[in-house]
């Protein structure tokens, strides 16, 4: 498994549909996390404390697999998300045990 992440970006209605669509957001991402895939994730905010979107660090076999997952987050469907951005990326601190 490889590490990616991806970044919600909140759309201009986002913070209003946010407490609908949390729910269904939550129940999405629980099977991942049941399998200890998911490393982070929780809400991104602005400077006066607003939500701005949403941060997710997991694991997935690949790229096409992370892109897969993240646009099929209820947050993206409900309109809370204008649109997401998928990356890969390395864990470097805390540094992993490679045992």
């Amino acid at each position: 498994m490889s590490l990616f992440c991806y970044v919600g970006h909140d759309g201009p209605e986002g913070a209003a549909r946010r407490p609908d669509a949390r729910p269904a957001h939550l129940e999405y991402l629980a099977p991942l996390n049941a399998a200890g895939r998911v490393r982070y994730a929780g809400p991104l905010f602005d400077e006066q404390g607003a939500p701005r979107g949403s941060l997710i660090v997991f694991e997935a076999a690949d790229y096409a697999e992370a892109r897969g997952i993240a646009e099929g987050d209820p947050y993206l469907a409900r309109g809370v998300f204008e649109r997401i951005d998928v990356f890969a990326t390395t864990q470097v601190l805390p540094p992993v045990d490679e045992a």
